[in-house]
């Protein structure tokens, strides 16, 4: 127990490190659509992949996993998108409860749009598991996926695990992101499909 507690320790900090180093984010190259992907800090996701389709890194925004209950223009004065680009070029989507539903959302987003390439925009702490979930789905290279990471300011610190509220995150984010592994890796044993045989007759 105590060499497994040791490896799921390094393994956490060893993530956190993969987290802090994703931001900033590199200038990404232009992709048929930017998706952003809600949870928390959903302002700061929404304008940064706005701010993107403002600099001509896409030509339409999925905003995935909206409330019900949030009106379109209440999305748009919270997150400070500019009006034009907002009712030009943002769609909404309200199906998604969580990361698989964003997924979800965001492959029938891009079938229908007939995209070929996808900016990805959410917290850096959210990233590694939105990514996991994205190309289980999607399965590059069908549909090339780029990473814009938004930070968090609570992980930026050398010594984020001195911080509760940091360190809750970053504990709760590192466990669901083992479940996801260990759901593929399972899923990976399972029977492959075989082509069906010809039909000689």
């Amino acid at each position: 127990m105590l060499v497994i507690g040791l490896i799921w320790v390094a393994g956490l900090f060893a993530f956190a490190g993969r987290v802090q180093r994703s931001t900033p984010s590199p200038e990404p190259t232009a992709a048929d659509g930017i998706v952003a992907l809600t949870g928390a800090n959903s302002n700061e996701r929404i304008a940064a992949a706005v701010q993107l389709l403002a600099d001509h890194k896409g030509r339409r925004v999925l905003v995935s996993g909206v409330n019900r209950e949030v009106s379109r223009e209440q999305l748009r004065v919270a997150s400070g998108s500019v009006r034009r680009l907002y009712d030009c070029c943002v769609d909404l989507g309200f199906t998604a409860a969580d990361t698989v539903g964003n997924a979800r959302e965001t492959a029938e987003w891009a079938k229908a749009m007939r995209f070929q390439s996808l900016t990805v925009v959410t917290s850096d702490y959210h990233m590694p598991r939105a990514m996991l979930e994205l190309r289980a789905v999607l399965r590059p290279p069908a549909i090339h996926l780029q990473l814009y990471a938004v930070p968090t300011q609570a992980l930026k610190t050398r010594h984020w695990w001195r911080s509760p509220g940091a360190a809750r995150l970053m504990v709760v984010e590192y466990s669901k992101y083992l479940a996801i592994l260990g759901r593929e890796a399972v899923l990976g044993l399972g029977p492959r499909t075989t082509p069906a045989a010809p039909n000689k007759g």
